[in-house]
């Protein structure tokens, strides 16, 4: 029988993410190098929107690493990014980013199903 190494959760994920945007630890995955051009966001944007950061959805059992949705706003765009949290490597990586549909999120953008 194998055993799944500890999973790390942050205390601050918010904290960490932002820290970790602006000092440069960060990984952009596979996934979301492949989408960012078809959804008209950009790794900057991403990077320059870190002081807007608010965490809307939290998913501390997500696959490889514990996962936050955060609300970004850069210029006039609104977006969601999902960052995934490596405490033990003191990094981010950067899963996939979007712009939410209004009629999937609430007038806030913050949560789901709610208009």
């Amino acid at each position: 029988m194998t055993t799944q190494p500890e999973r790390l959760l942050p205390t601050d994920p918010g904290g960490v993410i932002g820290r970790c945007v602006r000092e440069g630890k960060l990984f952009w995955t596979w996934h979301v190098t492949m989408r960012l051009r078809e959804r008209f966001i950009s790794r900057r944007m991403i990077v320059e929107s870190v002081d807007s950061y608010e965490l809307i959805e939290s998913y501390p059992d997500d696959k490889y690493l514990p996962s936050y949705l955060i609300l970004a706003r850069h210029e006039e765009f609104v977006f969601h990014a999902l960052f995934a949290v490596d405490v033990k490597d003191d990094n981010v990586r950067i899963v996939t980013a979007y712009r939410p549909a209004p009629d999937l999120w609430s007038d806030d953008l913050k949560e789901r199903g709610q208009s």
